[in-house]
């Protein structure tokens, strides 16, 4: 009898032995997956797009006037402390010098500056001078159209210069609101100033008021 109980309890213990033996498979678990970071990237600040120039060339703004001046008449340092801007025009082919506009303030009356402008010629076309008068944007603008032999000066007072033949003068005489005039005087050989003549008409009809 205890023989059998032997013979049975001898395979239960190998059994278990066995079981034991085995090391169990590690459970598998998934890594944490790493929390969402900040850059702390600011976002670009919103830029307002740059303006476009106004058309047309440079634009010029007095006390109370702003034109616009053709890319054709180039800005130059104003030579006294009574201009207000001063462009040169390049010569034509054949004409030995440049054009100059140049653009002031002065008392008097439109008449009496125009009849001093023509007093600034002598041995004057046939044609001259020609005036025309007209309105743009509610400014009143007196032109004038000269040609000759210049020897006038820029400045009233200021002695007359050597005569030069075949030039003509550009003249527009703008009268604002106010009663304040401004002049815009393109002098130079009779070809240049005559080829410049659609410009100088193009910055007349662009003047307007602050």
């Amino acid at each position: 009898m205890i023989k059998l109980r032997s013979a049975m309890v001898l395979p239960l213990v190998a059994a278990l032995a066995a079981a034991c033996s085995k090391t169990p498979e590690p459970t598998a678990t998934s890594a944490p997956e790493p929390p969402a970071t900040n850059t702390g990237a600011t976002p670009a600040p919103t830029t307002q797009a740059p303006k476009p120039a106004h058309p047309g060339g440079q634009q010029a703004v007095g006390a109370e006037l702003a034109w616009d001046a053709p890319a054709s008449f180039e800005s130059a340092p104003n030579p006294n402390a009574m201009r207000k801007a001063t462009y040169k025009i390049k010569r034509a082919a054949g004409d030995t010098e440049d054009a100059e506009l140049s653009v002031s303030q002065a008392g008097g009356s439109v008449d009496a500056n125009i009849t001093r402008w023509v007093g600034q010629f002598s041995q004057k076309s046939d044609d001259s001078p020609k005036r025309a008068d007209l309105k743009v944007n509610d400014i009143k603008v007196a032109v004038v159209e000269i040609k000759g032999t210049f020897a006038g000066s820029g400045m009233p007072g200021m002695p007359a210069g050597e005569p030069k033949s075949s030039y003509a003068m550009l003249g527009a005489i703008a009268e604002t609101p106010s009663g304040d005039l401004w002049f815009f005087k393109l002098t130079g050989p009779e070809k240049t100033v005559t080829g410049a003549r659609a410009d100088f008409d193009k910055l007349v009809n662009s003047l307007r008021l602050k």
